[in-house]
């Protein structure tokens, strides 16, 4: 079996998880939208606990505020890379459970907005997107990525880059108006 190391700093929660196949051997997570960086670093040597050689990493790739998911995703990358195992990247509202087959998903993007994506059959069919809440409708928010939906999802993606869907606040002072 792999042994799989899940992070997703995606929302206000820390999430890490060791898992042999689909067996959880280590979950926990972190509250603290502004906590990623230390709750990621002593979640993940948590895990090494119980197993100190996983043979890939799974990280969340958004959607999700830039400097939470910048987090996640530049420690996977680098924990990846000191030990020579892959990296694979999947999109964090997929690996949200939500035990309906056609739903509408969503969690905080912050500034009254929602990053939000569709689901029929179990499938994305829309997004991920951010939006007002009142122009979504029908979603259900307040969960979190599941570290055994992490898992499954590398096996059929393997997202590069982060989806950051908002323009960022810090802009050159030349284009400053």
């Amino acid at each position: 079996m792999t042994i799989s190391l899940a992070i997703d700093t995606s929302t206000s929660r820390t999430v890490v998880g060791l898992l042999d196949g689909e067996k959880v051997l280590f979950e926990k997570n972190s509250e603290g939208a502004t906590d990623h960086g230390r709750a990621v670093s002593d979640l993940v040597a948590q895990t090494l606990i119980y197993n100190p050689a996983p043979d890939q990493v799974v990280v969340g790739m958004g959607p999700g505020p830039f400097t939470g998911l910048r987090v996640g995703i530049a420690f996977a990358r680098t924990f990846a890379l000191s030990r020579g195992i892959p990296v694979i990247g999947v999109c964090s509202l997929d690996a949200i459970e939500t035990g309906k087959n056609d739903y509408t998903v969503a969690i905080d993007a912050r500034r009254k907005e929602i990053y939000w994506a569709r689901y029929e059959g179990g499938k994305r069919v829309e997004g991920p997107s951010v939006n007002k809440p009142d122009e979504v409708s029908d979603f259900i928010i307040d969960l979190y990525p599941n570290v055994i939906s992490l898992i499954k999802l590398a096996e059929e993606q393997s997202v590069s880059e982060p989806f950051y869907l908002r323009r960022p606040d810090a802009v050159p002072t030349a284009e400053r108006s």
